[in-house]
């Protein structure tokens, strides 16, 4: 969306869905957070067309809930690739040869961090720990984490011609 483009509306559906999340929420103190995770968790991701409804329900300038989606790299403002694969980059990692499997994984899917490959088959993110750090280099696929994982075993997980993740 450019800069002065007026979102498209929401359909009903999803207008009633917002609005409900938001009459969840309205009454707690700072809910706009809370607001925009199960927003994102309902649609995958925070539509523009939500900001100025939700702007509006709270009393608050569009301009503070764009800041707050914008500012946080854990929301969205499109739809992510049916498939999420999340690359661990935090210290541990790369002393585990991550900076490879970084080179690889971007090769790979022909994409960088924070896109999705143009079949909408995997949203590639960086994230800064997933907590395996005794198992070095990480990956989260779908919410599935994988320990010591190596160019090789990225390709296992991968299918090799359509970038589709195996199950």
């Amino acid at each position: 969306m450019n800069p002065g483009d007026e979102p498209v509306p929401l359909d009903p559906t999803q207008r009633a869905e917002v609005l409900a999340i938001v009459a969840r929420h309205r009454q707690r103190p700072g809910p706009l957070l809370e607001i925009l995770h199960d927003v994102q968790r309902s649609f995958g991701f925070v539509p523009a067309e939500a900001v100025p409804l939700i702007a509006a329900e709270l009393n608050v300038s569009r301009a503070d809930v764009h800041g707050v989606v914008s500012f946080y790299h854990h929301f969205r403002d499109t739809a992510p690739g049916r498939r999420i694969l999340r690359l661990c980059r935090a210290e541990a990692c790369q002393a585990m040869n991550g900076r490879a499997l970084e080179t690889h994984v971007l090769q790979r899917l022909g994409i960088g961090f924070g896109e999705t490959t143009p079949d909408q088959g995997i949203t590639l993110e960086a994230v800064y720990c997933l907590g395996l750090c005794a198992c070095a280099p990480a990956i989260m696929i779908d919410g599935e984490v994988h320990g010591r994982v190596t160019p090789q075993r990225l390709d296992e997980l991968v299918e090799p011609a359509t970038g589709v993740v195996k199950r």
